[in-house]
């Protein structure tokens, strides 16, 4: 697979088929790579490559591939828009679709924010978010699972670091969407389909807030990955909701 490489940012991604893209990002936390799609909820590379020009990419210090940059302790969700926005750049897409899979939520959010004059619509399946029950899931599990493995292979990196950027991840934004404000949910124009999940990690309570606060979002059933039969209308439903806001016309 290539590399997205900007100035000491390497970040391996892969392409599959052809026409209107659709940047897509795996679930699994900071460790979001591309070897996970096989284990995803549904493969929407597979899914949707015949559909769409899909790209997908590893995420900035993910463990277990490749991926290697600085560890953006004062920005750290514009720093994954930054990455993300930059590997289009390089591919030269202007406009694309965006969908999300666990913390890809939160970053289709800040892209959102970051750049609306890009991201024609967003889909946010099994998002991660704020969970009044298990406030500290995404806090806890960076800090016990990926610091720990981040560190031994990175002599430059140490517990306090990564500390100060789970909390700049999750804690200064506790109660929400942790990448953006209820302020800019609101305001939001972007169309976005939520995909509900009820996990410690993945919040319904928080998908369902934005949901009900973007005045641009739709939501899917739930539950929808289940049954069989349900998964499949509910791919069907994304499916049409990309093709809906792509444009009319595109080039192949």
């Amino acid at each position: 697979m290539p590399f997205y490489i900007e100035g000491d940012i390497r970040i391996r991604y892969e392409e599959a088929g052809s026409g209107f893209p659709l940047l897509l990002i795996p679930g699994g936390g900071l460790n979001s790579l591309v070897s996970n799609w096989p284990n995803q909820v549904f493969d929407a590379m597979e899914e949707f490559k015949n559909d769409f020009r899909c790209i997908t990419m590893d995420q900035r210090n993910a463990n277990g591939g490749e991926p290697h940059g600085p560890i953006p302790v004062d920005d750290p969700w514009g720093a994954f828009a930054d990455d993300q926005l930059g590997l289009m750049d390089h591919l030269g897409i202007q406009e694309f679709l965006f969908m999300g899979y666990c913390i890809g939520g939160p970053f289709a959010l800040k892209i959102m924010e970051r750049a609306p004059e890009r991201v024609r619509a967003s889909v946010l399946c099994q998002p991660v978010g704020h969970n009044s029950k298990a406030p500290d899931s995404m806090y806890d599990s960076g800090r016990d699972l990926w610091a720990p493995e981040l560190i031994a292979r990175r002599a430059d990196v140490n517990m306090e670091t990564c500390e100060t950027y789970l909390h700049n991840l999750y804690r200064v934004r506790p109660d929400f969407a942790y990448s953006v404000s209820r302020e800019f949910a609101r305001s939001c124009q972007t169309p976005m389909l939520v995909m509900p999940d009820d996990t410690p990690s993945h919040s319904y309570e928080a998908a369902m807030e934005l949901a009900g606060l973007a005045p641009k979002a739709e939501v899917t059933a739930y539950p929808w990955k289940e049954q069989e039969n349900v998964l499949a209308q509910t791919v069907n439903q994304v499916r049409d909701f990309l093709f809906a806001h792509k444009p009319a016309k595109t080039a192949d």
